[in-house]
C-alpha cells in the first residue's frame, strides 16, 4: 500500500476537535484583525457581509445556500466550512445540502468536485457531533 493511499484514507475532518480548532482560529484572527488600528475597511467589509446574511427579500436560508455554492465555486475552503456551519445551525438537511453541492458543482465544474469531498466530510462531521 503506498503512503498516499494510506494518507488518502485518513478522515479529514471527523473529530470534533477539528471543527473546533477552525472556529478558534478563525476567531481568533478575525479579532486581531478587527483591534488592528485604523481597520476601517475591514470592519466595514465585516458589517456588510453580516447585514447580507440577514432576512430580506430573500431569507437568511437561502442566502446561506447561495453563500456556499459561490464558496464552492471559488474553491475557497474556510469559506465552505463556515458557510456549512452557518448551514447546519439553521438546519438545513443532508438532502438539501446534496442538492446545494450539485448545484456548486454544475456551474463550478469538475474542478468543485476535491471541494465538494471535503464539504460533505465536514459535513458528516457537523451532523455526527450535534
Amino acid at each position: 500500500m503506498s503512503k498516499f493511499f494510506v494518507l488518502a484514507k485518513q478522515p479529514v475532518f471527523k473529530t470534533m476537535d477539528t471543527i473546533k480548532e477552525f472556529n478558534t482560529y478563525r476567531e481568533r484572527m478575525n479579532d486581531k484583525m478587527m483591534s488592528a488600528p485604523n481597520n476601517k475597511i475591514m470592519k466595514r467589509i465585516y458589517s456588510l457581509d453580516s447585514l447580507t446574511y440577514q432576512d430580506g427579500a430573500l431569507d437568511t436560508k437561502t442566502k446561506e445556500m447561495l453563500g456556499l455554492v459561490a464558496s464552492m465555486v471559488l474553491r475557497c475552503d474556510d469559506c465552505i466550512r463556515y458557510h456549512l456551519q452557518t448551514c447546519h445551525e439553521i438546519g438545513l438537511s443532508t438532502e438539501e445540502m446534496m442538492e446545494i453541492f450539485g448545484v456548486a458543482n454544475l456551474v463550478g465544474g469538475t474542478i468543485v468536485i476535491p471541494h465538494t469531498r471535503r464539504a460533505l466530510e465536514y459535513w458528516e462531521a457537523l451532523s455526527e457531533n450535534q
